[in-house]
Protein backbone atom coordinates (compact mmCIF):
# COMPACT_ATOMS: atom_id res chain seq x y z
CA UNK A 1 0.00 0.00 0.00
CA UNK A 2 1.37 3.20 -0.58
CA UNK A 3 1.87 6.16 2.38
CA UNK A 4 -1.31 7.50 2.54
CA UNK A 5 -3.74 4.21 2.22
CA UNK A 6 -0.79 2.83 5.12
CA UNK A 7 -1.57 6.01 7.22
CA UNK A 8 -5.81 5.14 6.45
CA UNK A 9 -5.13 1.61 7.59
CA UNK A 10 -3.37 2.71 10.82
CA UNK A 11 -6.36 5.56 11.60
CA UNK A 12 -9.02 2.39 11.49
CA UNK A 13 -6.24 0.56 13.89
CA UNK A 14 -6.33 3.59 16.07
CA UNK A 15 -10.25 4.06 16.75
CA UNK A 16 -10.87 0.81 17.04
CA UNK A 17 -8.27 0.27 19.75
CA UNK A 18 -10.11 3.64 21.00
CA UNK A 19 -12.97 1.33 21.66
CA UNK A 20 -12.77 -0.26 24.18
CA UNK A 21 -11.62 2.65 26.43
CA UNK A 22 -14.69 5.06 25.15
CA UNK A 23 -16.73 1.51 26.83
CA UNK A 24 -15.03 1.54 29.64
CA UNK A 25 -15.76 5.73 29.94
CA UNK A 26 -19.28 5.26 29.26
CA UNK A 27 -19.77 2.27 30.94
CA UNK A 28 -18.68 4.09 34.99
CA UNK A 29 -20.05 7.62 33.77
CA UNK A 30 -19.32 9.76 36.81
CA UNK A 31 -19.10 7.14 39.00
CA UNK A 32 -22.43 5.69 38.05
CA UNK A 33 -22.29 1.97 36.83
CA UNK A 34 -24.67 2.44 33.25
CA UNK A 35 -26.30 -0.91 32.96
CA UNK A 36 -23.82 -2.88 30.15
CA UNK A 37 -26.72 -4.77 27.94
CA UNK A 38 -28.95 -1.39 27.67
CA UNK A 39 -25.60 0.55 26.53
CA UNK A 40 -25.27 -2.14 23.94
CA UNK A 41 -28.67 -1.71 22.94
CA UNK A 42 -28.42 2.10 22.99
CA UNK A 43 -25.05 1.75 20.68
CA UNK A 44 -26.80 -0.02 18.38
CA UNK A 45 -30.04 2.35 17.89
CA UNK A 46 -27.16 4.41 17.30
CA UNK A 47 -25.77 2.10 14.08
CA UNK A 48 -29.42 1.41 13.14
CA UNK A 49 -31.19 4.57 13.03
CA UNK A 50 -31.52 6.54 10.52
CA UNK A 51 -29.42 4.24 8.22
CA UNK A 52 -31.74 1.50 7.74
CA UNK A 53 -34.28 3.49 5.87
CA UNK A 54 -31.64 4.65 3.32
CA UNK A 55 -30.14 1.12 2.75
CA UNK A 56 -31.40 -1.86 1.37
CA UNK A 57 -32.35 -5.20 3.15
CA UNK A 58 -29.09 -7.27 2.10
CA UNK A 59 -29.61 -9.98 -0.47
CA UNK A 60 -29.42 -12.62 2.17
CA UNK A 61 -31.92 -14.63 4.12
CA UNK A 62 -33.79 -13.08 6.86
CA UNK A 63 -32.04 -16.48 8.89
CA UNK A 64 -28.50 -15.29 8.41
CA UNK A 65 -29.54 -11.56 9.20
CA UNK A 66 -30.77 -12.67 12.45
CA UNK A 67 -27.86 -14.98 13.16
CA UNK A 68 -25.37 -12.60 12.68
CA UNK A 69 -26.90 -9.91 14.53
CA UNK A 70 -27.62 -12.93 17.45
CA UNK A 71 -24.10 -13.58 17.54
CA UNK A 72 -21.93 -11.48 16.14
CA UNK A 73 -23.73 -7.92 17.31
CA UNK A 74 -25.65 -9.33 20.50
CA UNK A 75 -23.76 -11.94 21.69
CA UNK A 76 -19.94 -10.59 21.18
CA UNK A 77 -21.05 -7.19 22.51
CA UNK A 78 -23.34 -8.30 25.12
CA UNK A 79 -21.03 -10.17 26.70
CA UNK A 80 -18.02 -7.96 26.42
CA UNK A 81 -19.71 -5.32 28.07
CA UNK A 82 -21.26 -7.20 30.88
CA UNK A 83 -16.99 -7.92 31.26
CA UNK A 84 -15.97 -4.69 31.07
CA UNK A 85 -18.46 -4.09 34.13
CA UNK A 86 -17.65 -6.76 35.87
CA UNK A 87 -13.68 -5.15 35.91
CA UNK A 88 -12.01 -6.72 33.18
CA UNK A 89 -9.76 -4.33 32.69
CA UNK A 90 -10.51 -2.51 28.84
CA UNK A 91 -6.56 -2.88 27.44
CA UNK A 92 -6.51 -7.00 28.41
CA UNK A 93 -10.03 -7.34 26.69
CA UNK A 94 -8.70 -5.42 23.72
CA UNK A 95 -6.04 -8.19 23.54
CA UNK A 96 -8.64 -11.24 24.35
CA UNK A 97 -10.51 -10.87 21.98
CA UNK A 98 -8.18 -11.20 19.52
CA UNK A 99 -8.66 -14.63 20.08
CA UNK A 100 -12.07 -14.71 17.75
CA UNK A 101 -9.98 -14.84 15.00
CA UNK A 102 -7.66 -18.31 16.32
CA UNK A 103 -11.71 -19.48 17.10
CA UNK A 104 -13.18 -18.53 13.51
CA UNK A 105 -10.69 -20.81 12.22
CA UNK A 106 -11.90 -23.70 14.36
CA UNK A 107 -15.51 -23.07 14.10
CA UNK A 108 -15.04 -22.74 9.63
CA UNK A 109 -13.34 -26.10 9.71
CA UNK A 110 -16.20 -28.14 11.59
CA UNK A 111 -19.46 -25.98 10.20
CA UNK A 112 -17.93 -24.98 6.68
CA UNK A 113 -15.40 -27.75 5.85
CA UNK A 114 -12.45 -24.94 5.60
CA UNK A 115 -9.40 -26.65 5.62
CA UNK A 116 -6.97 -24.78 7.91
CA UNK A 117 -3.03 -24.69 6.92
CA UNK A 118 -0.58 -25.86 9.01
CA UNK A 119 0.70 -22.29 9.50
CA UNK A 120 -2.90 -21.51 10.85
CA UNK A 121 -3.15 -24.81 13.66
CA UNK A 122 0.47 -23.55 14.70
CA UNK A 123 -1.05 -20.38 15.20
CA UNK A 124 -3.97 -21.87 17.37
CA UNK A 125 -1.91 -23.82 19.35
CA UNK A 126 0.36 -20.66 19.88
CA UNK A 127 -2.76 -18.37 20.63
CA UNK A 128 -3.90 -21.18 23.49
CA UNK A 129 -1.17 -21.31 25.16
CA UNK A 130 -0.96 -17.54 25.10
CA UNK A 131 -4.29 -17.37 26.42
CA UNK A 132 -3.94 -19.97 29.47
CA UNK A 133 -1.02 -17.06 30.60
CA UNK A 134 -2.77 -14.56 30.67
CA UNK A 135 -5.33 -16.81 32.41
CA UNK A 136 -2.92 -17.73 35.32
CA UNK A 137 -1.82 -14.11 35.19
CA UNK A 138 -5.19 -12.69 35.76
CA UNK A 139 -5.86 -15.44 38.53
CA UNK A 140 -2.97 -14.45 40.51
CA UNK A 141 -4.74 -10.44 40.91
CA UNK A 142 -8.11 -10.83 40.08
CA UNK A 143 -11.06 -13.23 39.15
CA UNK A 144 -11.52 -15.03 36.25
CA UNK A 145 -15.14 -14.51 35.21
CA UNK A 146 -14.72 -11.45 33.60
CA UNK A 147 -11.52 -12.89 31.15
CA UNK A 148 -13.74 -16.39 30.44
CA UNK A 149 -17.20 -13.73 29.52
CA UNK A 150 -14.59 -12.00 27.10
CA UNK A 151 -13.64 -15.37 25.74
CA UNK A 152 -17.11 -16.25 25.51
CA UNK A 153 -18.01 -12.77 23.44
CA UNK A 154 -15.09 -13.81 20.76
CA UNK A 155 -16.65 -17.09 20.41
CA UNK A 156 -20.12 -15.64 19.34
CA UNK A 157 -18.04 -13.18 17.25
CA UNK A 158 -16.23 -16.04 15.45
CA UNK A 159 -19.84 -17.64 15.34
CA UNK A 160 -21.05 -14.41 13.42
CA UNK A 161 -18.27 -14.95 11.35
CA UNK A 162 -18.79 -17.98 9.76
CA UNK A 163 -22.73 -16.98 9.56
CA UNK A 164 -21.91 -14.37 7.60
CA UNK A 165 -19.20 -16.04 5.18
CA UNK A 166 -21.77 -18.93 4.95
CA UNK A 167 -24.19 -15.51 3.59
CA UNK A 168 -22.30 -13.88 1.52
CA UNK A 169 -23.90 -10.55 1.48
CA UNK A 170 -23.12 -8.16 -1.28
CA UNK A 171 -22.87 -5.56 0.74
CA UNK A 172 -21.17 -5.44 4.26
CA UNK A 173 -22.57 -1.71 4.93
CA UNK A 174 -26.24 -3.53 4.47
CA UNK A 175 -25.64 -6.76 6.36
CA UNK A 176 -24.23 -4.78 9.53
CA UNK A 177 -27.11 -2.40 9.50
CA UNK A 178 -30.21 -4.82 9.05
CA UNK A 179 -28.42 -7.45 11.32
CA UNK A 180 -27.87 -4.28 13.65
CA UNK A 181 -31.05 -4.49 13.73
CA UNK A 182 -31.76 -7.24 15.53
CA UNK A 183 -29.88 -6.06 19.14
CA UNK A 184 -31.96 -3.32 20.89
CA UNK A 185 -35.71 -4.87 21.62
CA UNK A 186 -33.51 -7.80 22.72
CA UNK A 187 -30.83 -6.69 24.88
CA UNK A 188 -33.18 -3.74 25.84
CA UNK A 189 -35.92 -6.34 27.34
CA UNK A 190 -33.15 -8.43 29.04
CA UNK A 191 -31.71 -5.56 31.03
CA UNK A 192 -35.34 -4.85 32.44
CA UNK A 193 -34.88 -8.55 33.52
CA UNK A 194 -31.55 -8.38 34.91
CA UNK A 195 -30.67 -5.13 36.15
CA UNK A 196 -34.85 -3.99 36.95
CA UNK A 197 -36.78 -1.11 35.41
CA UNK A 198 -36.14 1.16 38.19
CA UNK A 199 -31.97 0.85 36.78
CA UNK A 200 -33.37 1.30 33.28
CA UNK A 201 -35.19 4.31 33.78
CA UNK A 202 -32.95 5.80 36.32
CA UNK A 203 -30.40 5.79 33.65
CA UNK A 204 -32.38 6.69 30.96
CA UNK A 205 -33.24 9.80 33.01
CA UNK A 206 -30.22 10.90 33.89
CA UNK A 207 -28.11 10.28 30.60
CA UNK A 208 -24.37 11.28 31.64
CA UNK A 209 -22.54 13.42 28.66
CA UNK A 210 -19.50 10.67 28.97
CA UNK A 211 -22.00 7.81 28.32
CA UNK A 212 -23.88 9.34 25.72
CA UNK A 213 -20.39 10.71 24.06
CA UNK A 214 -19.25 6.87 24.31
CA UNK A 215 -22.29 5.22 22.75
CA UNK A 216 -21.79 8.11 19.54
CA UNK A 217 -17.75 7.29 19.47
CA UNK A 218 -18.42 3.29 19.55
CA UNK A 219 -21.20 3.73 16.89
CA UNK A 220 -20.08 6.50 14.49
CA UNK A 221 -16.07 5.62 14.93
CA UNK A 222 -16.20 2.22 15.58
CA UNK A 223 -18.71 1.19 13.27
CA UNK A 224 -19.57 3.25 10.19
CA UNK A 225 -16.35 5.31 10.05
CA UNK A 226 -13.86 2.57 10.70
CA UNK A 227 -15.62 -0.06 8.64
CA UNK A 228 -16.17 2.38 5.84
CA UNK A 229 -12.30 3.11 5.62
CA UNK A 230 -11.24 -0.75 5.95
CA UNK A 231 -13.31 -2.27 3.57
CA UNK A 232 -12.91 0.51 0.91
CA UNK A 233 -8.81 -0.81 1.31
CA UNK A 234 -9.61 -4.11 1.64
CA UNK A 235 -11.40 -3.74 -2.04
CA UNK A 236 -8.32 -2.17 -3.43
CA UNK A 237 -5.38 -4.31 -1.54
CA UNK A 238 -4.93 -7.58 -0.74
CA UNK A 239 -6.44 -8.82 2.43
CA UNK A 240 -2.53 -10.05 4.04
CA UNK A 241 -1.59 -6.19 3.00
CA UNK A 242 -4.51 -5.05 5.05
CA UNK A 243 -5.53 -7.15 8.01
CA UNK A 244 -1.76 -7.22 9.53
CA UNK A 245 -2.70 -4.02 10.38
CA UNK A 246 -5.70 -4.59 13.18
CA UNK A 247 -2.79 -6.70 14.90
CA UNK A 248 -2.04 -2.76 16.19
CA UNK A 249 -5.71 -2.67 17.50
CA UNK A 250 -4.59 -4.21 21.08
CA UNK A 251 -1.54 -2.33 21.59
CA UNK A 252 -3.60 0.53 20.68
CA UNK A 253 -6.18 -0.57 22.87
CA UNK A 254 -3.51 -1.36 26.24
CA UNK A 255 -1.56 1.77 25.44
CA UNK A 256 -5.02 3.52 25.50
CA UNK A 257 -6.07 1.88 28.93
CA UNK A 258 -2.44 2.58 30.42
CA UNK A 259 -2.51 6.68 29.65
CA UNK A 260 -6.76 7.01 30.54
CA UNK A 261 -7.29 4.56 32.87
CA UNK A 262 -3.97 3.72 34.27
CA UNK A 263 -4.27 0.26 33.66
CA UNK A 264 -1.04 -1.70 34.02
CA UNK A 265 -0.86 -4.92 32.59
CA UNK A 266 1.27 -8.23 34.95
CA UNK A 267 4.28 -9.42 33.70
CA UNK A 268 2.29 -12.96 32.68
CA UNK A 269 -0.56 -10.97 31.06
CA UNK A 270 2.13 -9.23 28.73
CA UNK A 271 3.75 -12.41 27.52
CA UNK A 272 0.76 -14.36 27.57
CA UNK A 273 -0.42 -11.26 25.20
CA UNK A 274 2.71 -11.57 23.29
CA UNK A 275 1.98 -15.19 22.71
CA UNK A 276 -1.37 -14.79 21.54
CA UNK A 277 -1.03 -11.60 19.07
CA UNK A 278 2.04 -14.49 17.92
CA UNK A 279 -0.73 -16.96 17.39
CA UNK A 280 -2.85 -14.75 15.73
CA UNK A 281 0.05 -13.49 13.25
CA UNK A 282 1.03 -16.59 12.56
CA UNK A 283 -2.69 -17.35 11.26
CA UNK A 284 -3.19 -14.22 9.39
CA UNK A 285 0.22 -13.30 7.82
CA UNK A 286 0.63 -15.67 4.74
CA UNK A 287 3.56 -16.96 3.23
CA UNK A 288 5.18 -15.90 -0.29
CA UNK A 289 3.30 -17.75 -2.70
CA UNK A 290 3.59 -17.52 -6.62
CA UNK A 291 1.12 -15.42 -8.59
CA UNK A 292 -1.60 -17.77 -9.42
CA UNK A 293 -0.77 -20.22 -6.90
CA UNK A 294 -3.88 -21.16 -4.69
CA UNK A 295 -4.61 -22.64 -0.97
CA UNK A 296 -7.58 -25.18 -2.41
CA UNK A 297 -10.06 -25.81 1.28
CA UNK A 298 -7.60 -23.38 3.28
CA UNK A 299 -9.80 -20.87 4.95
CA UNK A 300 -7.62 -17.27 4.71
CA UNK A 301 -8.84 -15.89 8.11
CA UNK A 302 -7.88 -12.54 8.07
CA UNK A 303 -9.09 -11.44 11.52
CA UNK A 304 -12.88 -12.54 11.36
CA UNK A 305 -14.09 -14.75 8.94
CA UNK A 306 -16.46 -13.54 5.85
CA UNK A 307 -17.95 -10.08 5.52
CA UNK A 308 -16.67 -9.47 2.18
CA UNK A 309 -16.34 -12.51 -0.06
CA UNK A 310 -15.78 -13.40 -3.47
CA UNK A 311 -15.59 -16.74 -4.98
CA UNK A 312 -11.80 -18.17 -5.39
CA UNK A 313 -11.90 -19.11 -9.00
CA UNK A 314 -13.53 -15.46 -9.60
CA UNK A 315 -10.74 -13.71 -7.34
CA UNK A 316 -8.05 -11.74 -9.43
CA UNK A 317 -5.64 -12.31 -6.74
CA UNK A 318 -4.79 -15.61 -4.07
CA UNK A 319 -5.29 -12.99 -1.33
CA UNK A 320 -8.55 -11.72 -2.59
CA UNK A 321 -10.54 -14.96 -2.36
CA UNK A 322 -11.55 -14.09 0.94
CA UNK A 323 -12.62 -10.32 2.05
CA UNK A 324 -12.27 -10.33 5.64
CA UNK A 325 -13.51 -7.52 8.39
CA UNK A 326 -13.29 -7.71 11.83
CA UNK A 327 -12.02 -5.77 15.06
CA UNK A 328 -13.11 -4.62 18.53
CA UNK A 329 -15.10 -2.14 18.16
CA UNK A 330 -17.82 -3.16 15.76
CA UNK A 331 -17.09 -6.09 14.07
CA UNK A 332 -19.67 -6.53 11.10
CA UNK A 333 -19.79 -3.66 9.48
CA UNK A 334 -17.88 -4.36 5.80
CA UNK A 335 -18.95 -1.87 2.85
CA UNK A 336 -18.88 -2.28 -0.60
CA UNK A 337 -17.21 0.72 -1.83
CA UNK A 338 -18.62 0.95 -5.53
CA UNK A 339 -22.16 1.34 -3.37
CA UNK A 340 -23.73 4.58 -3.30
Amino acid sequence: MNLRHSLLALLVAVLWGLNFVAIDLGLHADGQEVPPLLFVAMRFVLVVLPLIYFIRKPDVSWKAIIGVGLFMSAGQFGLLYVALALGMPAGIASLVLQAQVLLTVLLAAGFLGERPTRRQLAGVVLGVAGLAVVAVGRSAVAPLLPLVIVLAAALSWAAGNVIARQAKAASGLGLVVWSGAVVPVPLAGLSFLVDGPDAVLGTLGDLQPVTLLSALYTAIFGSLVGYGIWNWLLARYPSSAVVPFTLLVPVVGMTAAWLVLGEVPTPAELLGGLLLLGGVATAVLTGSRRPGQRRDGALDPGLGAGLRTVEADEADDPDDAVRLAAAPGRRAGARDPDER
